[in-house]
């Protein structure tokens, strides 16, 4: 949605929870969220935002520049380290069958996911975003991931150069009407 908001694109929210029916047929998985654009349907978030990234021509750069390279370096490191992190002790504390649960895995996960912190910041350097002064797709799943690591674990963000970042991705209108509707639906 956040994504959405930013090409500002018109799109109709659809809300069904992950593993339900409805997720399933478009989602083998039931993994959320799903995109549909006209017959064609985009599972993982990643994919959905840099394809309306690509088609619309904003919050990226063009494939096959450095720049993209570079962008793409920020995209798989948010996904690697901070959402690998995330999901790990999410999937053992509401995914897996309980008797596969642990909660000794937790504090492993936290350290992998403050040392993925650490090395944001100094990727960041004095950068209003990851690719300097232009939002772009990784500062939308940087910033969800930062903002999941709160909400879900209480994973405090270091105060400083980190935590402005993330009140500088959270204060752009499209993410705040995005939430709005988030916290409506």
């Amino acid at each position: 949605m956040w994504m959405l908001e930013e090409v500002r694109q018109p799109y109709e929210h659809i809300q069904a929870a992950p593993g339900s029916k409805e997720m399933k047929v478009v989602n083998p998985s039931g993994k959320t969220p799903a995109f549909k654009d006209g017959k064609n349907i985009i599972i993982d978030s990643v994919a959905i935002c840099q394809y309306l990234a690509d088609k619309h021509g904003k919050g990226t750069y063009a494939a096959g520049t450095i720049k993209r390279a570079q962008q793409d370096s920020f995209l798989h490191f948010a996904i690697d380290e901070l959402d690998g992190a995330l999901w790990t002790a999410g999937k053992h504390r509401f995914v897996l069958p309980e008797e596969l649960r642990t909660t000794a895995v937790e504090p492993a996960c936290k350290h992998d996911y403050e040392r993925a912190l650490k090395t944001l910041a100094t990727r960041l350097g004095d950068n209003d975003f990851v690719m300097g002064k232009k939002f772009t797709v990784p500062d939308i799943i940087t910033a969800h991931c930062m903002g999941w690591g709160i909400g879900m674990f209480g994973w405090e963000v270091p105060k400083g150069k980190l935590s402005t970042y993330l009140a500088r991705c959270r204060a752009r209108k499209a993410f705040q009407k995005a939430w709005a509707l988030r916290e409506a639906s």
